[in-house]
């Protein structure tokens, strides 16, 4: 019996702001990237006199570039979304202490994400309208789906791509539906040919959405290359057509891998992926053989002396379940194994739940 547990899932929309609600988002992103950027400029002279920084006294220091001159813009918008820059930059820095990341970076304006994060004191949820901090308006939010019956959004973050398009994201609690039960297992090989092969026989192809889009891009990027360099208003407009062809193509395939996976989880209760890590498949010697064999790229297919004829990709969909099957029968992690900044090797390892 599995119990249903609370979990944490953000809903995102897309959505058109009027004139002023852009015009304070914007500037909202600007003075955001700003204190992100003072912040970790001020922890890297730190870092280099031997001394750490933390969020308090990067919270001290927002309060003090409040009150200059060059910096008073700052208080033009909601205090929160500066805090939560300043909260994000003090996880940045606790992964990279902790080797689970690099050095954190600088915020560009060009190509780093415009987003700003709003908590519960910034802004007012109300019978589906949603009102962010210094505005006199909901938002006109695209409800393509509704939330979760009588939650509450205990953050928002509003964001702006490339392409130009407006979403905004909700964090709710939640309790997921409970999933058909099913014992299916099934193994995915990553194939050449196609997409994935399931070790069931049945060959995913890959739509190569890029394809239809091909002419499109490569005369949105002439042109783009044509415009002279700098702010420019035309160049701006050729490097946001170029965006939303971008935009379009990672759209369809996102949602093509979405309705892929979705279909997996549903009808299979044991998954199993190849990692491309040959050398720890090859310690099960009951498929040392057929993995270690030696065969060329370009047979697809082969007739074994038995007279059954074997497809490349099926068998080896049927020998990545195979392994999976029997490492979690031995007990150990069957997750793939990562490597960390630090350069140590971390598998993942799931408990096993107990039932009631």
């Amino acid at each position: 019996m599995v119990i249903p547990r609370l979990v944490k899932r953000a809903f995102k929309y897309r959505f058109q702001p009027n004139d002023a609600q852009a015009a304070e988002l914007s500037r909202t992103f600007g003075c955001v990237r700003k204190v992100y950027n003072l912040a970790l400029a001020a922890r890297t002279e730190a870092w280099a006199r031997q001394e750490r920084v933390n969020y308090n006294a990067t919270s001290a220091m927002l309060t003090a570039w409040k009150k200059t001159e060059g910096l008073a813009y700052l208080s033009e918008v909601s205090s929160v979304p500066l805090q939560q820059g300043l909260r994000h930059l003090q996880g940045a820095f606790a992964n990279f202490f902790a080797k689970r990341g690099k050095y954190p970076r600088f915020k560009s304006r060009k190509k780093s994400r415009r987003s700003a994060e709003y908590t519960s004191s910034a802004f007012r949820y109300r019978d589906g309208a949603l009102t962010l901090a210094k505005m006199d308006e909901p938002l006109r939010i695209v409800w393509s789906r509704s939330l979760p019956e009588g939650a509450v959004p205990s953050t928002v973050t509003v964001s702006q791509d490339a392409a130009g398009r407006w979403s905004v994201s909700m964090l709710c609690d939640d309790i997921p539906a409970p999933m058909p039960e099913t014992t299916q297992a099934v193994g995915i090989d990553a194939g050449i040919t196609s997409l994935v092969t399931l070790s069931t026989g049945e060959k995913v192809t890959s739509p190569k959405f890029e394809r239809t889009d091909r002419a499109r891009l490569a005369k949105a990027q002439r042109n783009l290359s044509r415009k002279a360099k700098g702010d420019g208003v035309n160049r701006a407009k050729a490097r946001r057509k170029v965006a939303k062809i971008h935009a379009r193509i990672a759209d369809r395939r996102r949602d093509h891998l979405h309705k892929l996976t979705t279909r997996l989880v549903r009808e299979n209760q044991t998954i199993v992926i190849e990692d491309l890590t040959v050398r720890n498949m090859v310690k099960n010697h009951t498929l040392a053989r057929a993995i270690s064999g030696r065969m060329p790229l370009h047979i697809r297919e082969w007739t074994c002396g038995c007279g059954v004829t074997h497809d490349r990709d099926v068998n080896a969909a049927t020998n990545i379940l195979a392994a999976g099957l029997a490492v979690s029968v031995c007990g150990a992690g069957v997750r793939p194994q990562r490597s960390t900044p630090g350069g140590q090797s971390a598998t993942k390892q799931k408990a096993p739940r107990r039932e009631p």
